[in-house]
């Protein structure tokens, strides 16, 4: 029993410390954050039941799951996330404390018009006005990267 104590010690303490690294990287674990990531994990579950459940995913012929697909995806949000981890840096060598706060926000937008497209794949119904929105802000997307 004592080494199994001694076991889940050690887990939680390399967990504690790891945690503490990542945290301190983005500069203290804040509310933008927490949402930020809660936002990403929201995109990518209904992307998921988009493909998964419901076959209706347009990233892919059959609209089915694919794993190359959702590994794009886990890439994507991991390079969002070094986005955010460099925004902090230049936060912290121009010594400002909006860059960030402006990277999150863009994110958070993006992420959860994705989570809104997922909803409508599904058959969830989007208040009017948020699915006008939508629209707009892709067709604003679409011009903007031509």
């Amino acid at each position: 029993m004592e080494n199994i104590n001694t076991i889940k010690l050690t887990v939680l303490s390399i967990t504690g410390v790891i945690g503490a690294f990542v945290a301190n990287l983005f500069g203290g674990w804040d509310s933008a954050l927490t949402t930020l990531l809660i936002f990403m994990a929201a995109d990518y579950i209904t992307g998921l039941i988009v493909a998964g459940v419901f076959h209706t995913s347009p990233k892919t012929d059959s609209g089915t799951l694919s794993s190359k697909v959702g590994w794009k995806g886990l890439c994507k949000k991991g390079g969002t996330l070094l986005i955010i981890l460099i925004a902090v840096r230049l936060d912290m060598t121009l010594n400002t404390d909006y860059i960030k706060d402006f990277a999150v926000i863009g994110y958070l937008v993006n992420e959860g018009i994705s989570i809104l497209e997922n909803l409508e794949l599904m058959g969830v119904w989007i208040p009017p006005i948020m699915s006008k929105a939508l629209d707009i802000l892709q067709s604003k997307t679409e011009s903007e990267a031509k």
